[in-house]
């Protein structure tokens, strides 16, 4: 008689062990005689750690050498091999309720040996053993749902949808949604199963005498299956079936149609039926129309908006758990104790909920995809999730090894000696102190990163508390005006009185006077802790009036309230940028959804550089459906405006210097151009083929997108527009190969619109960038897209002197390599053509009096306001433009190296270099160009126009003055 294994098994457990083999000897003596060492090895672990499998293959003979000799014990099964085995092997057999009652539980039952024994040999990670238990729950509810749906159809009829306009209905099939650990694929090894039963549509069934309506017919049918599965017999059950988390719980019909589902998630959802329906998976049933209704209610899971009110509902959830653990005494449960599985959980679900909205890569059901997601996403340290993922695995397994004792449904640790002892060994550990120990610094783990994560936001000092307690009761009217001014005062408010109104003035808003109780309540959590900050500044009521402006915008979507009461760093954050710039709290007023750029300082005040900022760009674009333009742009115009937030943060708060800020918005604007080149090549080719080179041969995005001004010369700022020229290299004469063909020419203008109608057009999220497409030849009266030999002759034979300086600061910002090399050799011919100097001079001159008339201060505001436009009067930007553009086109010919570049100050840099200029004077018009950019900027951020007092700058402005003159009028 072959023994079991005593070298692995402690002394304590020898008993036990003797027990178990003893029953199998009995009834397998002869199978356990051929077993290899590694199988009685194998064997000892696994009767050691269940006595469930025990009774299985005491029950079943043939099991053990079944599972042994055909090596199912060495492989994990792929999903498709449960349905085969149930539908193939098991299913076919069926002839009556009782057969298929039966064969169901053995089926489930000899499964269930396999999985324990891979599991408890670790010859099965956690993750395996969850995946294909989910998988062997999924194989046995749409087989039976499958046999009781035909069944169901004899004798009560088809259920059908209502007829379309031709008179024809489409016959009904159940949706079954699988809940919780079942619709996570993480199913453990003695898991009930949450579902909910659905149905398309309302009507009535036919092909029977009777006719039922179609949700009886599915209630019918619900009731079967649950009775095929959870029904307690001889043969034992297959799964426990709960139901209560359908729509209102056990008091509502057990099937609903979709637009029952829609309608109540829609009206009456509860934030834990959030959280529920995270994990929702078709698992039986229709699975299309299924995948339809996930999507009708995708939109009550996930906010298009960044939901901070998921840590309220976590902590009222997470009380109401912790009341239950004490009042059962569920201290040792490693589910719901403290440190245990569900808190795991609840970090994930947090943020899937908070930012799953704007970030579809966290709308995943599978715990084990979303935890890595995290540093990435939201912050969270590495080391954080390794804890958490070793700590739920560990957990996980311990769960798996109670429940494989006897095949019940308990996360309790053990508290008798033996349980102790089973336990410990079933988790690789010769001792229970040694285990628990292990245990406990794991639970220890998943607790501070709990409390870290769902925590309230950090508690305050007396003296803070004090203070947010004279602001509230402020708020609320407990004091006289008096005093009320006085806490004002008290606290540094430079202005008390208007701080006092503006404080007044909000609370007698019609958006306050009409708001929810939970939007007072919120607003009375956070507006005591902003004052308290605001009062610190040294501009503290006009900081005030900024973030009050921003407060009443949000009040009406009071979950950015609780973004800010959660996240005190992105308070603070606000309170200094709007102190420091009105521009701020304009912005984050237009666009709330930005506050979320606030809460990581990192990130803030760290400006990615172009290739971070195109991969960044690029993966959130991966993950929108190409066909959905008006989700394109509305993405494409928040990632504009967060990192407009980001740049103009590190500028004012001397993170960035100048010529990077420049540089960051230059570099922004290109990525966005290339992304909208993508999308509107795309929707044109798709729409209309691809336009052709020549006959057979199709074009490769043959279009560049040229930038002017600003952007050409790499010195975007804030509120700068795009001035653009479209150009092309397709012959006209040719057509696009699509079965909507169109001329090649059509194609290309067409292309020009989209993509300006992308970039101009107002949506939600605001404009893109305002696009001047007016320095394309021949300005507004020309082609909107141009082939590269059209504007090569026009810029040879009738282009302007003035349209010859814009090309100075011109270059390639999208599309086609080639065509773009093939671009900066026309702009190169054309700059370095030999010019009269004198004629050149003149026109220069010319052209920036006239922009001076037009554009500069006029003589009357110069007498009474004795203010000095930046860029226009004499002395300025435009002055230092015109005389660089002025030196390429009259030396480049002599030094081609004046085209090389085509931003001002590297173009300064050769200038000085071929001595074309004094270094002296090219130093000094590099230092004015930047100050008047840096004092540009400013104002910007500041709400105000490019125009200062007539005192400041003036140095600046006299030395340009005899430069332009010494140069220009000479």
């Amino acid at each position: 008689m072959r023994q079991p294994d005593l070298s692995i098994v402690p002394s304590s457990l020898h008993l036990l062990l003797n027990k178990q083999w003893e029953r199998l000897n009995t009834a397998v003596p002869l199978v356990l005689d051929t077993l290899a060492e590694a199988s009685i090895t194998e064997l000892t672990r696994v009767v050691i750690g269940s006595d469930y499998v025990v009774d299985q293959l005491v029950k079943f003979p043939e099991l053990l050498h079944n599972l042994v000799a055909t090596g199912v014990l060495d492989r994990a099964y792929q999903r498709h091999e449960y349905t085969e085995l149930l539908l193939v092997v098991e299913l076919a057999k069926v002839d009556s309720e009782a057969s298929m009652m039966r064969l169901l539980r053995q089926f489930r039952q000899q499964e269930m040996v396999r999985l324990i024994w891979r599991d408890l040999t670790r010859k099965a990670s956690m993750l395996d053993t969850t995946r294909e238990l989910s998988w062997l729950a999924d194989a046995i509810i749409e087989g039976t749902l499958s046999l009781l749906y035909e069944q169901g159809c004899e004798r009560w009829g088809t259920p059908y949808g209502p007829a379309d306009d031709a008179g024809a209905r489409e016959a009904q099939r159940m949706v079954v949604l699988g809940m919780g650990k079942l619709g996570a694929n993480e199913l453990n090894l003695s898991s009930d199963i949450d579902l909910i039963f659905c149905f398309p549509e309302n009507g009535d069934t036919a092909g029977a005498r009777k006719t039922l309506s179609n949700q009886d017919f599915f209630i019918r049918l619900g009731q079967k299956l649950i009775q095929a599965l959870d029904t307690l017999n001889a043969d034992g059950f297959v799964f426990r079936v709960d139901m209560r988390l359908r729509p209102f719980g056990s008091a509502s019909p057990l099937a609903c149609s979709f637009a029952a589902m829609e309608h109540y998630y829609q009206d009456q959802g509860r934030d834990w039926e959030r959280y529920a329906m995270i994990k929702a998976r078709v698992v039986a049933g229709d699975k299309e129309q299924g995948s339809e209704l996930l999507t009708l209610l995708r939109p009550f899971v996930y906010r298009k908006y960044i939901d901070f009110s998921a840590f309220e509902s976590l902590r009222e959830m997470k009380q109401m758990i912790n009341r239950e653990v004490r009042r059962k005494g569920l201290e040792y449960n490693v589910k719901l104790g403290s440190g245990g599985i569900r808190e795991v959980e609840f970090i994930a679900q947090a943020f899937q909920l908070i930012r799953g909205g704007r970030d579809s890569r966290l709308q995943q059901r599978e715990l084990r995809n979303i935890l890595p997601l995290l540093p990435e996403l939201v912050g969270m340290p590495e080391q954080a999730v390794d804890e958490l993922m070793a700590a739920y695995t560990f957990l996980r397994n311990a769960e798996h090894a109670i429940q494989a004792v006897a095949d019940k449904q308990t996360q309790e640790l053990p508290k008798d000696d033996l349980g102790q002892a089973r336990l410990a060994f079933s988790m690789g550990f010769d001792q229970w102190d040694t285990f628990i120990n292990v245990l406990a610094q794991h639970r220890a783990a998943v607790s501070q990163h709990f409390a870290d994560v769902i925590a309230p936001a950090q508690e305050q000092s007396e003296a803070e508390s004090l203070q947010q307690t004279e602001w509230l009761a402020l708020w609320n009217g407990q004091l006289s005006e008096e005093d009320a001014l006085d806490v004002i005062t008290d606290s540094g408010f430079d202005d008390p009185l208007r701080a006092l109104k503006l404080l007044s003035d909000l609370k007698q808003s019609r958006t306050v006077q009409v708001l929810q109780h939970k939007g007072v309540e919120r607003l009375k959590i956070v507006l005591p802790i902003l004052l308290e900050m605001i009062a610190q500044v040294d501009n503290a009521t006009q900081t005030l009036a900024r973030v009050l402006l921003l407060i009443q915008a949000i009040l009406r979507r009071s979950a950015y309230l609780v973004l800010l009461a959660e996240n005190p760093a992105a308070m603070k954050q606000l309170v200094k940028l709007c102190s420091s710039s009105g521009w701020f709290s304009d912005q984050l007023a237009k666009k709330p959804v930005l506050l979320d750029e606030l809460i990581d300082p990192r990130s803030l005040y760290s400006p990615p550089d172009k290739a971070q900022l195109g991969a960044e760009l690029r993966q959130q674009l991966l993950r929108i459906p190409e066909e959905d333009t008006e989700q394109l742009m509305e993405a494409l115009r928040y990632f504009k405006s967060a990192h407009l937030l980001r740049v103009a943060a590190s500028d004012i708060t001397g993170v960035l210097p100048l010529m990077r800020v420049s540089d960051y918005l230059t570099w922004l604007a290109e990525v966005i151009l290339e992304s909208v080149l993508d999308v509107a090549w795309r929707v044109m080719v798709e729409k209309h083929g691809s336009p052709m080179k020549q006959a057979g041969v199709p074009c490769e995005l043959d279009f560049i997108v040229i930038g002017y001004g600003k952007l050409g010369g790499i010195e975007l700022s804030y509120g700068s527009d795009l001035d653009l020229v479209f150009i092309h290299d397709s012959d006209a004469n040719l057509s696009t190969n699509g079965d909507k063909s169109i001329a090649n020419s059509v194609f290309f203008t067409r292309l020009g619109q989209r993509i300006i109608h992308i970039l101009n057009t107002f949506t939600a999220g605001g404009q893109l960038y305002e696009v001047d497409m007016r320095l394309r030849p021949s300005g507004n009266s020309g082609l909107l897209v141009s082939s590269l030999k059209a504007f090569e002759e026009y810029q040879q034979k009738e282009a302007w002197t003035w349209e010859h300086q814009a090309l100075v600061r011109t270059r390639v910002v999208a599309g086609s390599a080639r065509l773009g090399a093939a671009f900066a050799q026309v702009r190169a011919s054309i700059l370095q053509q030999t010019r009269e100097q004198d004629d050149l001079k003149k026109a220069v001159v010319e052209m920036r009096e006239k922009m001076r008339t037009h554009l500069g201060t006029s003589a009357k505001e110069a007498e009474t306001k004795h203010v000095f436009n930046l860029k226009q009067d004499l002395g300025g930007i435009v002055d230092i433009e015109f005389l660089v553009q002025y030196q390429v086109l009259a030396y480049a010919h002599l030094y081609p190296e004046l085209y090389e570049f085509t931003d001002n100050i590297r173009i300064l840099d050769v200038i000085e270099k071929v001595q074309l200029l004094p270094a002296e004077d090219a130093d000094a018009l590099r230092e004015a160009y930047k100050a008047y950019r840096a004092a540009g900027h400013r104002l910007t951020l500041q709400e105000q126009s490019n125009v200062i007092s007539e005192s400041e700058m003036t140095e600046c402005r006299a030395l340009i003055a005899r430069i332009w003159s010494s140069v220009m009028e000479s």
